[in-house]
């Protein structure tokens, strides 16, 4: 009996393992397709003068009640805001409207603090002609200018086929390195996009404006591109 029950042991471990073994009791696995890739990364770089500013002005009014500081504000803010229009600003964008208490040297309620500030764009030779007449009307509070490029799409375009290109080049310096020839693209990220200002110079505007300067500004794309190697 005990002859009997030791080959029956052995016949189920056979079958057992059998069904293991035999390739329809495993996972699939896929055997790879034998393309091989390379993968790199392309910078495009464009560079132009600035052609746009914007810039913020505002008035800060106080008063004894919220009210008056309100309505002295508003009055103040339509001649800073007649004054921007008048000398060539566009776009004109309220940015913030504000309402606080206002408090003194020592921490204490002193009465109500408005305060209304707008943004408006113009050419670069108009930026100090545009902050000087918001000033004259009685602004005090004014920022920027910040400095852009009407065509900036049109730039980043541009640096985006450079990047492009740059990543093909990149990718045949590999391949031949490699013995090698580039195939096909198998896929293509785009990365971000930033702009850089540097070596600012004088714009041309009025001698006795406020000086605004700007230097070229580097439109900058980066891509990620994937080959096939032949």
């Amino acid at each position: 009996m005990k002859r009997i029950a030791l080959v029956a042991g052995l016949l189920l471990t056979a079958v057992a393992l059998a069904g293991v073994l035999r390739p329809e009791g495993a996972a699939a696995v896929e055997a790879p397709d034998g393309v091989d890739t390379v993968t790199v990364g392309g910078t495009g770089v464009v560079t132009a003068v600035p052609d746009r500013a914007q810039i913020s002005a505002g008035v800060e009014s106080r008063a004894p009640t919220a009210r008056a500081a309100l309505a002295a504000n508003a009055t103040a803010m339509r001649k800073v805001l007649d004054a921007l229009r008048a000398s060539g600003g566009k776009e004109l964008t309220t940015q913030t409207v504000s309402l606080s208490t206002a408090f003194d040297q020592n921490g204490k309620p002193d009465g109500f603090v408005a305060s209304n500030i707008a943004s408006a764009e113009t050419s670069l030779t108009g930026a100090g002609a545009l902050i000087d007449a918001a000033v004259a009307a009685g602004a005090n509070n004014v920022n920027g200018p910040s400095l852009s490029r009407s065509d900036a799409e049109d730039l980043y375009r541009q640096a985006l086929e450079t990047a492009v290109a740059d990543a093909r080049g990149r990718a045949a310096i590999l391949a031949k390195a490699a013995g090698r020839e580039l195939g096909r693209v198998t896929a293509i990220s785009e990365g971000g996009v930033t702009a850089i200002p540097y070596a600012a110079k004088e714009s041309a505007a009025a001698a006795d404006s406020t000086p605004v300067v700007s230097g070229p500004q580097e439109t900058t794309a980066s891509v990620s591109v994937t080959y096939e190697l032949r």
